[in-house]
């Protein structure tokens, strides 16, 4: 059997504290990797230069979707057969990366990395959102998830190629939904995040938060 050609793609916005040594560690797991510096406005974009590290730069800011999908156009063009996504704010434990890939090579078509396969979920403010979101996939699809909003994840080659070529979902949850309504075969695995060290978070502004939430619940009951 071949071996599977993996990617990671690493969205990069201002993350000048995190992304040198994010891909230190990438690197010591032997797969390909891209950087995408979605127009950062602080010093990664020279870092990534100073320490020779793969990356495409933007000429303007796409925001999360639009860089994923850049990314996976680029799998597309260069005939991976896996990608794997991770936050460049190092939240992401690449360490978890080949259990993620794992789950590909036994068939699944997307495999999300997930805080609460096997721990259970806070009963807070913050993990709200999450619920209503968990509940509105359910209610569409009639598939269980326990992660929405996760990041991690790794693609298989269909995913790529569908993804590549057309995105019609705002972030992870819809793009979830949509995968499981195609029939595609989806699954989730336990991981663990580091909280955020530095930087600021898109959902640091209360507005974002809100526009997210109802750009991706609308999307979910009426799009998806």
């Amino acid at each position: 059997m071949l071996k599977m050609r993996v990617l990671v793609i690493i969205p990069a916005y201002n993350e000048q504290d995190s992304i040198v040594s994010l891909i230190q560690e990438v690197k010591e797991y032997g797969y390909d990797y891209l950087v995408i510096n979605d127009c950062s406005t602080d010093s990664t974009n020279d870092l990534l230069k100073q320490n020779r590290i793969s990356h495409l730069t933007l000429p303007i800011n796409l925001g999360i979707a639009g860089v994923t999908q850049v990314g996976f156009m680029y799998a597309s063009d260069h005939d991976y057969d896996c990608v794997i996504c991770i936050d460049g704010d190092g939240q992401h434990l690449p360490r978890y990366m080949a259990d993620l890939l794992n789950e590909i090579e036994k068939g699944n078509d997307y495999v999300v990395g997930s805080r609460f396969v096997s721990e259970k979920k806070p009963l807070n403010m913050r993990m709200l959102g999450s619920r209503l979101l968990c509940f509105l996939i359910r209610l569409k699809t009639g598939h269980k998830v326990s992660d929405p909003t996760s990041g991690m994840r790794a693609l298989g080659k269909k995913v790529i190629q569908e993804f590549s070529r057309s995105m019609n979902f705002y972030a992870e949850p819809d793009a979830l939904c949509h995968l499981i309504h195609k029939g595609y075969q989806v699954k989730e695995v336990q991981v663990e995040m580091k909280e955020r060290e530095s930087g600021v978070s898109y959902f640091h502004n209360p507005l974002k938060s809100i526009y997210f939430m109802l750009s991706v619940s609308l999307s979910i009951i009426f799009i998806q």
